[in-house]
């Protein structure tokens, strides 16, 4: 038999396997740049997906200010025009606002015009609410094509992914959550130690204060888990910051 057929199904393998490792691999750079760790092992960068949501946002932001802590909103467009008081309360009160597309769909399915549309719609909708347009884009799952970074950067955004996703949206209770959220803290007490070889970054949880099928989703688990870490995260000299803040050089 010919070796070229002998291969063919190898070489389909390989390339299934690259494309599938480009399409949802956090720190993946296969189909265009991330943004994946903050620039420095004090800033931890907590991120909320799939708001907002009137049943649990509100109550983050107030805990959020307690303690005087600053996240990162990537917002569903449909439920922003639903929500656009919510959405200006988040960006009033100093945090970022991020795009995670109109409908929340699998991107890698999509297509280029598609992914556009849902980019654009959500833009829209941000927009309108609050005057701003978003600097920042996560894709809903985390999932990649060949278009999506590129079209991202084409309306102005950049592509943010994570180094810890919990799992909290399956999360029946803070006490399921909780020990997910532990590298955090494993990390900086590396970093301080001068065990871990990635000293001069930072981490990227990716949250979620929301359900991308519904509004009023219940995300008390999520808010107890935080409940729990961010006075142990800051005990441990992390700092939270924003994206913005996140990717920003200190001042010379």
């Amino acid at each position: 038999m010919d070796p070229l057929v002998l291969a063919l199904p190898t070489a389909i393998a390989v390339t299934a396997g690259v494309a599938v490792y480009g399409a949802v691999y956090p720190r993946s750079q296969l189909f265009g740049p991330t943004i994946r760790r903050t620039n420095s092992r004090q800033k931890l960068a907590i991120t909320f997906d799939d708001g907002p949501n009137p049943a649990v946002t509100p109550q983050i932001l107030d805990f959020l200010d307690e303690h005087h802590a600053r996240a990162t909103f990537f917002l569903i467009g449909n439920f922003v025009r639903q929500c656009p008081e919510l959405t200006r309360e988040i960006l009033a009160r100093g945090h970022s606002l991020g795009n995670h597309t109109y409908t929340h769909p699998n991107l890698f399915k999509c297509s280029q015009s598609k992914i556009r549309n849902e980019l654009a719609l959500c833009n829209a909708a941000i927009s309108e609410a609050t005057g701003a347009l978003p600097k920042w884009f996560r894709p809903p799952y985390g999932f990649r094509n060949f278009w999506v970074i590129s079209t991202a950067n084409q309306l102005g955004q950049q592509a943010v992914m994570w180094t810890l996703i919990p799992g909290d949206w399956r999360a029946k209770s803070a006490e399921w959550l909780i020990p997910r959220m532990e590298p955090i803290a494993r990390h900086a007490q590396k970093s301080a130690s001068g065990t871990n070889p990635r000293t001069s970054e930072g981490d990227v949880v990716c949250l979620h204060d929301g359900n991308h099928r519904f509004l009023n989703a219940d995300r008390s688990a999520t808010l107890g888990a935080l409940r729990y870490w961010l006075p142990r995260w800051r005990d441990l000299g992390l700092e939270f910051v924003t994206i913005d803040e996140a990717v920003r050089e200190p001042a010379l």
